[in-house]
């Protein structure tokens, strides 16, 4: 019986959001330029609604209809579509604000549970859309541990850990939720090492964020970090990486030197960043990245205060 019922909800919902796409349609599409009305075309099915080839902005109502269908089905076609359309739509200021209001961000953050791992991702790519808006990102927080452990702990180089990665990059833009990361870095910093290089790029852009906010410098050089990182200033680093690795030097020296000096430093275990970035041999890579072929490194190398 209950199958049944979620069945008839299901057909219900799907009917509902078709109508609520036809009055849409209706009043955006139904007149040509000089007030003549055009011929209108069918109305879109739900299934035209669901998917990411849906080319208007959503409604509130439809917006409704939209998350009905994610709460009341299991088909996981028909919640890959939805998500697909609400973080489409989430991509829209106005949208942002709307699916917030109708309790949106719950319904969505549940399905980043989903077992189904192109689920996960796409509910991951729309509340990275969701979480451009600071007062949505209240209610995202709740969701970051189990973003970094997904990220931590799932495929790496995949379509998941990547959709994790630029949500834990977007809810770290400010200095609020930066906290809720501290005991991860250390595993951030072995994803950075071990990853390919867009997810290496990735990482660095969250690293980045972290590097800018002084009340993070000390979790970041404490952080047990392996030599390899080192690898990432060498001169045949693709630029798009190294360049960002020494904007994260640049970022922790200049944090660095402005809470205190050197010899006022707390102590940092063996095996630390700390303790690698004020080791000879990242010294003698800044040094030999001072001859570097490339203007842009040549330049940020001398921006970086000395060691």
């Amino acid at each position: 019986m209950g199958g049944a019922r979620d069945v008839g909800w299901v057909a219900a919902g799907l009917v509902l959001a078709a109508g609520a796409c036809y009055c849409f349609y209706k009043l955006t599409r139904g007149r040509r330029r000089g007030g003549r009305r055009l011929r209108l075309r069918p109305s879109r099915s739900a299934e035209d609604l669901t998917s990411g080839s849906y080319d208007d902005t959503l409604n509130a109502e439809q917006v409704q209809k939209l998350l009905y269908l994610l709460e009341s089905t299991e088909d996981p076609v028909i919640i890959e579509r939805a998500l697909v359309t609400l973080g489409n739509n989430a991509a829209f200021s106005a949208n942002q604000i709307v699916i917030r209001e109708l309790g949106g961000i719950p319904i969505v953050g549940s399905k980043i549970n989903s077992p189904n791992q192109s689920i996960k991702e796409k509910a991951l790519n729309a509340m990275n859309n969701l979480s451009v808006n600071v007062e949505n990102q209240i209610k995202i927080k709740v969701y970051i541990s189990q973003v970094c452990e997904d990220v931590i702990s799932g495929p790496l180089n995949s379509a998941v850990q990547l959709a994790g990665l630029r949500l834990l990059t977007n809810m770290t833009v400010t200095n609020d939720h930066q906290d809720m990361l501290s005991s991860y870095i250390t595993d951030l910093f072995h994803v950075l090492v071990t990853g390919n290089g867009s997810t290496k790029v990735q990482v660095l852009k969250l690293l980045l964020n972290l590097s800018e906010n002084p009340a993070m410098t000390d979790r970041l050089l404490d952080a047990q970090v392996d030599s390899s990182f080192l690898l990432l200033l060498d001169g045949h680093v693709p630029k798009e990486i190294l360049l960002r690795v020494l904007t994260l030097l640049q970022n922790i020296t200049n944090c660095l030197n402005e809470e205190r000096s050197l010899a006022t430093q707390p102590t940092f275990p063996a095996g630390s960043l700390f303790s690698l970035l004020y080791g000879k041999e990242c010294a003698q890579k800044m040094k030999a990245l001072v001859h570097h072929h490339d203007a842009d490194v040549k330049e940020k190398v001398t921006m970086i205060p000395k060691f």
